[in-house]
């Protein structure tokens, strides 16, 4: 506990004044799935059927990201126990089918217990994982909702009016006696707080941090050294209302975001970096479009997207580094509800790689997303 507070405190001061950043995300709500306890509900017995569809399609020829396509269908199927007023237990099963590949690709049982408290809910189990986090990409891959979706540990969140607070800790990989591998955990902290929110304008604070620890005491690879890692961004975001049939909202949300390598033995090629994300765009009846840059020094992530990283991850380049990393995007992103519970989602995201090492061209991203979620009510318990 004390070294997680120690990176805490002082990686919210590394380097406060090094640099300026920024952030921005497109609106993943229709894509959530959260389940809650409900007084209205208490001794039923429910279904929560979770249906994502996608196709996410990377046209990339850079050094720093492959390009492929993910294509195939999630369906989380969970039964709902609504035991108390402040309590419910869940238990289902995530399955992923990959199209173009036989059988299916990945299932993993889901169990969490939910208790909530006003404003305040405690999740053990199957947490409300990946973009429920609301991370911004340079430390959270959207693509992790496809590839890694289903976490496992502990997750306090806590929603009010002017805060969004989510806590959470998931255990990645944990080891028995003479295991041959490490153990592995990663936590984080992401928050949203409203200053201002009068007459159309909202001015709000992010704060956003992540830690990776591979370590433990039970293993047989003593000569392996400890590995712990951190990600921090924060920022402020100001966006207007209008009461425009056309036009509903205008917005720019900026953060400074960064890397540090606390581990006894260094083993990345950098010890510290940090990244500006840039963001300002507009929601309007025919979608939401979006300029975005983000320019990175050293920076190296957790788990965020490998574009905006210095050290490659992909097939053929994997570990060639690049110090300053500037990239230009313009997003744009269609969402609606089709029917009663059934959501479409269409993105379009080219970029322009700024840096030497890009190859000058134009390269996009586009993906077609369609989710069903619904809650069926089978019967009372009690």
């Amino acid at each position: 506990m004390k070294k997680i507070i120690y990176i805490l405190l002082t990686f919210l001061f590394f380097h406060y004044v090094d640099a300026q950043r920024a952030y921005g995300q497109f609106n993943q709500s229709a894509i959530e799935n959260r389940i809650r306890p409900d007084s209205l509900k208490t001794g039923l017995l429910a279904l929560n059927l979770y249906n994502f569809n996608y196709v996410r399609n990377y046209e990339y020829f850079g050094l720093f990201q492959d390009g492929y396509t993910l294509y195939g269908t999630q369906l989380e199927p969970q039964l709902v126990y609504y035991a108390h007023p402040n309590l419910a237990l869940v238990a289902g099963a995530y399955i992923r089918k990959d199209f173009g590949k036989s059988g299916i690709y990945d299932a993993k049982p889901l169990f969490s217990l939910k208790y909530q408290k006003k404003d305040l809910r405690l999740i053990f189990g199957s947490l409300e994982g990946n973009i429920h986090h609301r991370y911004i990409e340079p430390l959270y891959d959207f693509e992790r909702k496809i590839s890694t979706p289903i976490e496992y540990g502990t997750q306090l969140v806590l929603e009010k009016e002017r805060l969004f607070l989510d806590a959470w800790i998931a255990w990645q990989k944990m080891i028995y006696p003479a295991s041959t591998e490490k153990e592995e955990i990663v936590g984080g902290l992401s928050t949203e707080t409203v200053l201002s929110d009068q007459d159309g304008w909202k001015l709000s604070i992010p704060a956003q941090f992540m830690a990776y620890h591979q370590g433990g005491q039970i293993d047989l690879l003593k000569d392996k050294p400890l590995t712990t890692l951190a990600n921090a961004a924060a920022g402020f975001k100001i966006h207007k209302t209008y009461d425009s049939p056309f036009l509903k909202v205008l917005f720019t949300d900026n953060y400074i975001a960064g890397f540090k390598d606390f581990s006894p033995t260094k083993q990345l090629p950098y010890q510290q970096g940090y990244g500006l994300w840039l963001n300002a765009g507009a929601s309007t009846r025919a979608g939401t479009l979006m300029l975005s840059y983000w320019a990175g020094n050293r920076f190296i992530s957790i788990k965020g997207m490998p574009l905006y990283q210095s050290v490659s991850k992909t097939v053929f380049d994997k570990g060639f580094t690049e110090n300053k990393r500037n990239i230009l995007m313009i997003r744009y992103a269609w969402q609606k509800e089709l029917l009663p519970n059934l959501y479409l989602d269409i993105r379009l995201e080219p970029h322009l790689d700024l840096s030497h090492s890009g190859t000058n061209k134009i390269e996009f991203s586009n993906s077609f997303f369609l989710t069903y979620k619904e809650d069926i009510r089978l019967f009372k318990v009690k």
